[in-house]
């Protein structure tokens, strides 16, 4: 019970943190007065309301979907330094962003939601049908091995486009930092529903997940369809990847460092593991967002930046634990 009050007065600070502290502070009273009685002379209640309120809205939106995303990325794949990146999710969403923006030589927020979404879908599809998802052989070994594969196919396709024409570097370099700064030009609301069915099918495949650890012959014996377990966890995955990824960009690492710290509130049950997930990743995404505003204020350190500073120890303390067989 402790754990859980920790990680909601966690995020509920991450929250009134993001609305509250950037290049120019302001007071609780000003948060107070803007959601109760807002005024639109005041520069106070306009930064709040048309800048950090978005802002805070794609925060929790991609947070927890990442954190989520993590989670049963680690269930599927039995492995605790699984990452949603490591089935070529981030790579597929960046190739149809720098490939889109060569072609119709525009990159704006709309386009890029348009086509980071199927782009992440893509990928992960291609991954489930090379790991073998469509002949019910595709395993945790399998679908790793076919996600490090088609990841580094993707990101090389990348380089090339980027290495031939300049303005397809300069998109890839600009969104593949990943930044809650364009909140107002995504479609936040339409990507928290997509990220609401995700949850929901996580949840749903979170017992059968479980049973997989067990083994595919326990699982099959125990009356579980592995193929079909698998295909609606990646279905899950690819809804949240997808919708984080069109909000923020690919944020790095916080779909690896959220889950073992969510597990340790959560104890052996998925279902709690996720909803710890969601709540554990809306708060770092936010408060990895707000320092990245303030360290060098008035320039910014993109929030994609700040989780990799962040995760990076945290891989290597996971890295340093694990023992042959063992789950973070």
């Amino acid at each position: 019970m402790r754990g859980w009050t920790l990680i909601l007065a966690l995020l509920l600070a991450a929250m009134t943190v993001t609305l509250a502290w950037g290049v120019r502070p302001v007071s609780l009273l000003d948060l107070w007065q803007a959601s109760t009685a807002p005024d639109p002379l005041d520069p106070a209640h306009v930064a709040i309301l048309s800048i950090r309120l978005p802002r805070l809205g794609a925060g929790l939106v991609a947070g927890a979907a990442l954190g989520m995303a993590g989670s049963v990325m680690q269930a599927l794949t039995r492995n605790p330094l699984a990452d949603p990146g490591l089935l070529g999710v981030n790579a597929g969403a960046a190739f149809a962003v720098v490939l889109g923006a060569l072609l119709l030589g525009r990159a704006d927020g709309g386009l890029i939601t348009a086509l980071a979404f199927p782009g992440a879908a893509l990928a992960t599809l291609a991954v489930f049908v090379l790991g073998g998802g469509l002949s019910g052989d595709a395993g945790p070994v399998r679908l790793t091995l076919a996600g490090a594969a088609l990841n580094a196919l993707l990101l090389s396709c990348v380089s090339a486009v980027v290495l031939v024409r300049g303005e397809a570097l300069e998109v890839f370099r600009f969104w593949m930092a990943g930044s809650l700064a364009w909140a107002i030009e995504r479609p936040v609301a339409m990507m928290a529903l997509v990220v609401l069915s995700g949850a929901v099918l996580a949840l749903a495949a979170a017992p059968r997940l479980e049973l997989l650890s067990l083994g595919d012959a326990l699982a099959r014996g125990l009356g579980t369809r592995p193929g079909r377990i698998q295909a609606l966890a990646l279905l899950a995955v690819t809804l949240l990847v997808g919708a984080a990824v069109s909000v923020a960009g690919p944020i790095a690492f916080l779909g690896l460092m959220v889950p073992p710290l969510a597990r340790r509130v959560a104890g052996h049950s998925l279902r709690r593991e996720l909803v710890a997930s969601a709540l554990l990743g809306a708060g770092i995404l936010l408060l990895a967002d707000t320092a990245g505003r303030l360290l060098l204020a008035p320039a910014e350190i993109r929030a994609g930046v700040m989780t990799a500073l962040l995760g990076g120890p945290v891989f290597i303390w996971i890295a340093r634990r694990l023992k042959p067989g063992a789950q973070a």
